[in-house]
């Protein structure tokens, strides 16, 4: 059984949680967006955040949601001509992490708007049992 008697707020709360997450991750891609190394081992990988189920014991067939994990990505690094650099290898060549602030920016919206839905629906939730309660009055 939940903590609160009412298994929405604990599913609305683990999306809140596990939306935070991903926005967390998502901010440190774009943080990392423009930076090099000149050693393309040592460059910054983008993370993605990966969700899992989380049933509710208590509650057959309802379910929440929790980060499971950050994953890095494998993709290779940029390699960019830049001899100028002072971070540039013995060739000129720096590396930057395979980043597509696009696509972050997307996935940001995405996930703020997701966290904004999860709001939503603690806070029509609270009023639903206070107008419920005060039916007894």
């Amino acid at each position: 059984m939940s903590v609160s008697g009412l298994p929405i707020f604990d599913i609305a709360g683990s999306a809140l949680a596990a939306q935070t997450v991903r926005l967390n991750t998502v901010a440190s891609n774009l943080a990392n967006a423009d930076s090099v190394s000149g050693d393309p081992n040592s460059v910054f990988r983008p993370r993605e955040t990966v969700f899992s189920t989380v049933p509710d014991p208590g509650n057959a067939g309802l379910a929440g949601v929790r980060a499971s994990g950050v994953i890095e990505s494998t993709a290779p690094p940029v390699k960019r001509y830049e001899p100028g650099n002072p971070l540039a290898d013995g060739q000129g060549y720096v590396y930057a992490p395979d980043i597509d602030p696009v696509a972050q920016m997307v996935n940001m919206i995405s996930s703020a708007r997701a966290y904004q839905s999860d709001v939503e629906v603690i806070n029509t939730a609270k009023e639903l049992a206070l107008s419920t309660l005060s039916l007894g009055k």
